[in-house]
């Protein structure tokens, strides 16, 4: 299927761009076009304007110090996945990059683009939401930060407004005393996983003072759950993450299946977190 007719700009600055954006309530951005232009070929969106973003200048960043990690809007997954800066300020960024598609997606997606995608499939939203990152957007009133627990509203749908555009997303660093760990289970290498889990554990001695699990594949947006008490007082850390999450049956998997998957995968991190965060103290 071919996408439905539609108009095409290239601006050369930002600020071309936000009115091109603010002319059109239909417009849509354009980065990397690894999660848009399937949506156009299915005509499962149909902007009136798409607007390239891709000869914006200084979009392209990945900026690490002690604070975290920042990326710019062009930056691609593969570049991000191989910087070992970024490996070693925010282990969980690379840890899920490496999990995102094949290597021709990552060569030409975009981090951000997919953070503003929303799909609550995709590793990289339910990661910005796991470590309480932000993004910041520009548009007709100026540059503004959303914290990635205001990001995500529903399927598919994020905060931003439609005249604005995301510049950059930010990551923060990993504490001292504090591991993660990160898996995921798909049908295929490459595919939408059908669960995946995320965690990040702090430790003090041989005590857990906190740990989170984030979640994908699960529920219509990214969920986080604080497992803190359950860990500390014994109990089951997947059957309290189910009691927050809602598994849906589709043609991947059951709603069974996916709860299995939660109870396993779960256990697994979080065993895995702790083992990093002891490594770390």
């Amino acid at each position: 299927m071919k996408p439905a007719p539609f108009d095409y700009v290239r601006p050369g600055s930002l600020g071309e761009a936000l009115q091109a954006l603010a002319g059109h309530a239909e417009a849509k951005v354009l980065a990397g076009g690894q999660s848009l232009v399937p949506l156009l070929s299915m005509r499962l969106a149909a902007p009136a304007v798409l607007v390239d973003i891709n000869a914006l200048p200084d979009l392209d960043h990945v900026r690490v110090d002690a604070a975290g990690v920042r990326i710019g809007a062009l930056a691609r997954h593969a570049r991000v996945l191989a910087d070992p800066d970024v490996a070693r300020v925010q282990p969980l960024v690379t840890q899920a990059l490496a999990n995102v598609a094949h290597a021709t997606i990552r060569n030409r997606g975009t981090t951000v683009g997919s953070l503003v995608h929303a799909d609550a499939a995709a590793e990289m939203p339910m990661i910005l939401r796991l470590l309480e990152g932000s993004v910041d957007v520009v548009g007709p009133s100026g540059r503004r930060t959303i914290a990635a627990e205001d990001l995500y509203v529903g399927p598919l749908e994020s905060s931003l407004h439609h005249d604005e555009i995301a510049v950059e997303a930010f990551f923060p660093a990993l504490p001292a005393n504090t591991g993660v760990a990160f898996a995921e289970i798909a049908r295929r290498h490459g595919d939408y996983a059908m669960v995946g889990v995320a965690a990040v554990v702090t430790v003090e001695g041989d005590q857990i003072t906190s740990a989170k699990a984030g979640y994908l594949s699960v529920s219509d947006v990214p969920v986080v759950v604080d497992l803190t008490e359950t860990l500390q007082q014994g109990g089951d850390p997947g059957e309290t993450a189910l009691a927050l999450l809602e598994p849906e049956t589709d043609i991947h998997a059951t709603a069974e299946y996916r709860a299995h998957l939660v109870r396993v995968l779960t256990a697994r991190v979080l065993t895995a977190a702790v083992e990093n965060a002891q490594e770390r103290v």
